[in-house]
């Protein structure tokens, strides 16, 4: 890889940028300065520094965000704000993407990554990852209704749903519940209380698979896994 291409890739600035540090004698590859833009290095193998500090190189990023409602779940849009328009520039240089989607007005569990393996393992409906949200019901949740989720409900659009694990943490007048799903339809937890003739008034998404939200981060805010995190995604079994 490029010297220039690497450091640009890292957040150390435009290759403009980073033809200027070469040039002003900043850069040294193993102890050696390198000021031809050209040169290649293995990332892995060589030591890199800039004005004394040690670069740490990394090809890929995971961003566990807490999506805030009026947020679309997208990499661009020419009307709304997007869930990468809240990112720094130093994450950006990585184009990360959402990791599937949540709804416009849900909050919540949001992994961005650049990654497409992983993302794809994620998302593949042959994998079944389970994903848990918190609803607030707008009427009373009834072990009728975590029956009817149980077996799968159909849809308005005559699709039945794979089982789902439904859980009444209040009910009343407005009842609060966590509800699994292995699916990601459009609207589908609306829609399937929908089906049982309810309402979701309020919607967050909790987990996927073994990646918990942090419940430490406000809402748009977000930060990189730690390495017991991203250990488990990548050695989740799904499936």
């Amino acid at each position: 890889m490029r010297i220039d291409k690497m450091l640009a890739n890292l957040g150390y600035g435009s290759r403009k940028d980073v033809k200027k540090l070469l040039k002003d004698g900043a850069v040294t590859v193993n102890d050696e300065k390198v000021k031809d833009p050209k040169q290649h290095v293995d990332p892995e193998q060589d030591v890199v520094v800039i004005n004394g500090e040690k670069v740490e190189y990394k090809e890929f990023i995971y961003l566990m965000m807490n999506k805030p409602p009026g947020v679309i779940s997208a990499t661009e849009d020419s009307q709304s704000e997007t869930v990468v328009d809240l990112l720094e520039m130093e994450d950006l240089v990585f184009s990360p993407f959402p990791v599937g989607r949540l709804d416009k007005d849900t909050e919540g569990l949001l992994l961005l990554t650049n990654d497409g393996h992983l993302s794809h393992r994620l998302l593949s409906p042959k994998k079944h990852v389970p994903k848990t949200y918190f609803a607030v019901i707008d009427s009373e949740v009834t072990a009728e209704d975590i029956a009817a989720f149980q077996k799968g409900v159909i849809l308005d659009d005559g699709y039945e749903t794979k089982p789902g694990t439904l859980k009444i943490l209040k009910s009343g007048i407005t009842s609060d519940i966590e509800l699994t799903i292995t699916e990601g339809k459009f609207h589908q937890v609306k829609r399937m209380f929908e089906a049982v003739g309810k309402r979701v008034i309020y919607l967050k998404r909790l987990s996927m698979g073994p990646l918990e939200l942090d419940e430490t981060l406000e809402l748009g805010e977000y930060r990189e896994l730690t390495e017991e995190e991203l250990d488990k995604l990548m050695n989740y079994e799904v499936g």
